[in-house]
């Protein structure tokens, strides 16, 4: 038999043994089909658990092993090296050796491999410097510098954002609309865009942008390159083609419109990347980019319990931008999802922690479980209790919660109003946000509390009073103190989760945050809101910043075995026999700043979100919703979400306390109020107020209003001034005055609150 990795052109495909390879022992029918379609573009519609992995290895290996391509003539996509890696490693022990020559890599990793080849032609040497983030923002600061773009107003990391997401979207500054470029840096961002690519030519660099969007300048600029590799790859594979952007997509279509041999593996109901730029368009046009594409759909899942599967799917239907698949399994029924609604975020956890401790009892370990939020602010309560149980834990995907950067900032702002001898905390926060306190500021601060002796604070004191530093820093620097002087002289007679809110704003922190464009600063600020309302549940600022310090210092678990905490973006890919779910509620999940940004578009977004955190439960998912949140440091009624709604009654176990939705039945309660049978429509007793944001109506539309709903005063209370009332989360109380449903109780033990007539009961 002819070796299939020497082929000359000329040479046919060998002579294989009789019957199936091998390779396709234990794959199902459409598996194998997805394999063995080599010719013409080909769409694997992968769901949640179907072996995609081990479909695509096989498929490379078929390739080589049936004679139709040389390694060299093989393209395959990954998103990431690990990836890669695993894919070599899988195809190596199928073929029985090395696989070598093979053009497998992530996008960014193959377009440099090109474009070190044909460097000259974009303008570059072939050793040409691959600059990092870090660098890309420095070099446009540099840029800036010579400009009169206001840096705090556009800070140089938001500006690269938006530079970045136009390389995804291949638009080189000639391609940036008028209109889109007058949104950013006063209508100076195009300009500044075009000086930062001359710049990086100058210095014979590229960032990662650049090495798809150099790619595509180069092939459509250079037809005999761009049919060179058109004739070189005979076959072309991409995993994870979902997630795919527009940058993406056009070199990829380029590359295969010679042999037209691409399979693309992916999962529409998995494209949750939009804000990367992620286009799901990609795979639903992929019909209509490859005229005559074979679409194989893989449904057989071997992960997950039917009842998950259904669960799942059943929420996915409601999407309309899908190609539609149903996922369904061999395996035994198993449980239904579990739905419960709780009455807030602390019981969530409680809730959590047990339903953690019950299965650890049966011998369940606990790397086999995951908590999945929606949001990270969400982490901080369900960390605490798993430190309160003594639960190992690890947080996938980002710090935890007390170790970022502006929860840090945060705390150091409050230790300093706790304690003026806290050096460090002070030296951390000076100049932030900047306020003009530089090096040689904190330099001089430092020099005279070494001499004299004291906490840096008294230094600053005392160095306000002299010329040591200079005027402005002098200036700055003495507002600074007199705002510690006023926060600390609150620090009595304020509640201290409202001082710290104060601190935040008056400080300017907050303001900075609002101000950061980027991705991150939303999710930074949700962080803010929910240290703040931390600070509730302790009788005053010590007892909080001893908290913090013990949580901090709780020394990391060597242990193996410890559960997984970790957003649902950072859950994909992963599968575990328990899943938690928790936040499940309107505003939340979906979060309300998609549906406000994206409208449809964001809600399918979220909804996918959704399956995914379903499908990744291999035996039970569990998920929760609680009544009330303490959104903005202020108690707020929270709706279950639609995706609730949504999830088929067949397939879901739901409990609620009687009660918990203003008199709607257990098991209304984990519908959307008004939609459930025999429950009454909160449209008549509450109503939304904010015009900036959107709710969910009884009958599944977006409505305009508050996400969060709020009490509404067209009706009188039931109850008289004086009467005695119970309350579930806050015990017996007297009614001291009444606003429509809105009441203020006087509780025995939680002192006075301002509750809704529909959440408390004559005693």
């Amino acid at each position: 038999m002819p070796d299939p990795f020497e082929l000359s052109e000329d040479i046919p495909a060998p002579n294989v043994p009789a019957g199936p390879p091998p390779y396709l022992a234990g794959l199902n029918d459409e598996q194998i089909r997805a394999v063995e379609a080599v010719d013409g573009p080909v769409l694997v519609l992968a769901g949640a658990g179907t072996g995609k992995t081990r479909v695509l290895t096989t498929r490379l290996a078929h390739i080589l092993v049936q004679g139709k391509a040389r390694p060299w003539e093989i393209l395959s996509v990954t998103f990431t090296n690990k990836a890669a890696r695993e894919m070599q490693d899988r195809v190596a022990a199928i073929t029985g050796r090395p696989v070598e020559g093979w053009w497998l890599g992530t996008f960014h990793a193959l377009g440099a491999r090109i474009l070190r080849r044909h460097a000259e032609l974009v303008g570059l040497k072939s050793n040409f410097t691959i600059l990092d983030a870090d660098d890309q923002v420095r070099l446009l600061k540099q840029l800036m510098a010579t400009t009169e773009i206001d840096d705090k107003k556009w800070p140089a990391r938001v500006l690269m954002g938006v530079i970045q997401r136009w390389k995804d979207r291949g638009l080189t500054p000639d391609k940036v609309s008028n209109e889109e470029g007058s949104e950013f840096a006063e209508g100076t961002l195009v300009g500044l865009y075009r000086d930062y690519q001359k710049r990086l030519t100058e210095l014979n660099a590229a960032d990662f942008g650049d090495l798809l969007l150099h790619c595509l300048t180069l092939f459509t600029e250079n037809g005999d390159v761009l049919h060179e590799y058109q004739m070189k790859f005979r076959y072309l594979l991409v995993d994870e083609y979902q997630d795919t952007n527009v940058a993406q997509y056009l070199w990829l279509r380029l590359l295969a419109q010679e042999h037209k041999n691409i399979c693309c593996v992916g999962d529409d109901d998995q494209s949750i990347y939009s804000w990367r730029g992620a286009e799901v368009g990609n795979i639903l046009k992929f019909e209509k980019d490859f005229p005559g594409a074979e679409i194989i759909r893989l449904e057989q899942n071997y992960r997950s319990t039917p009842h998950i599967l259904a669960a799942a799917s059943g929420l996915i239907a409601h999407n309309e931008g899908r190609l539609g698949k149903t996922l369904w399994t061999g395996m035994d029924a198993g449980d239904p999802v579990k739905v419960r609604a709780v009455w807030d975020g602390e019981e969530e956890a409680r809730s959590v922690g047990d339903e953690i401790e019950v299965r650890q009892s049966k011998g369940q370990s606990l790397e086999e479980m995951a908590i999945l939020v929606r949001a990270g602010f969400q982490m901080r309560e369900f960390e605490e209790r798993m430190i309160t149980l003594g639960v190992p834990y690890r947080v996938i995907g980002g710090p935890r919660f007390y170790e970022r950067q502006e929860t840090r900032d945060a705390i150091a702002y409050l230790r300093v109003v706790n304690s003026q001898d806290d050096d460090l905390a002070f030296e951390r926060i000076v100049n932030v946000p900047k306020r003009g306190l530089g090096q040689a500021t904190v330099q001089a601060v430092h020099q005279l509390a070494r001499a004299q002796g004291m906490p840096m604070y008294e230094a600053a004191r005392l160095i306000v009073e002299t010329d040591e530093i200079k005027p402005k820093a002098r200036t700055s620097l003495s507002n600074l103190l007199t705002d510690f002087e006023r926060w600390r002289s609150n620090l009595d007679s304020l509640p201290h989760a409202e001082l710290a809110a104060i601190i935040l704003d008056e400080s300017g922190y907050t303001d900075m945050l609002t101000r950061d464009k980027s991705p991150e600063a939303p999710g930074r600020l949700e962080n803010l809101k929910e240290l703040v309302a931390g600070l509730e549940d302790f009788d005053n600022l010590q007892g909080f910043l001893e908290h913090v310090s013990l949580v901090m210092e709780n020394e990391e678990n060597k242990t193996e075995d410890k559960i997984s905490l970790m957003t649902l973006h950072a859950a994909k890919g992963l599968e575990f026999d328990t899943v938690f779910l928790p936040g499940w509620e309107e505003g939340l999940f979906p979060h309300q700043r998609s549906l406000d940004e994206e409208g449809l578009s964001g809600l399918e977004e979220e909804r996918r979100l959704a399956y995914v955190g379903i499908t990744r439960a291999k035996k039970e998912a569990l998920i929760f919703h609680a009544a009330n949140r303490r959104i903005y440091n202020q108690w707020q009624n929270s709706l279950p979400s639609r995706f609730v709604d949504e999830l088929p009654d067949d397939n879901i176990d739901q409990m609620a306390e009687q009660g918990l939705y203003g008199g709607i039945g257990a098991q209304a309660g984990l519908r959307t109020p008004g939609a459930a049978k025999g429950g009454r429509d909160l449209s008549e007793t509450f109503s939304f107020e904010s015009p900036k944001k959107r709710g969910h109506a009884s009958d599944g539309t977006i409505i305009e209003g508050e996400a969060w709903l709020v009490p509404s005063a067209s009706e009188d209370s039931k109850f008289q001034l004086g009467a005695r009332v119970f309350h579930q989360k806050f015990g017996y109380g007297k009614i001291l005055s009444s606003d429509g449903n809105k009441l203020e109780v006087e509780f025995e033990k939680a002192g006075t609150k301002k509750v809704i007539d529909c959440f408390v009961d004559p005693a």
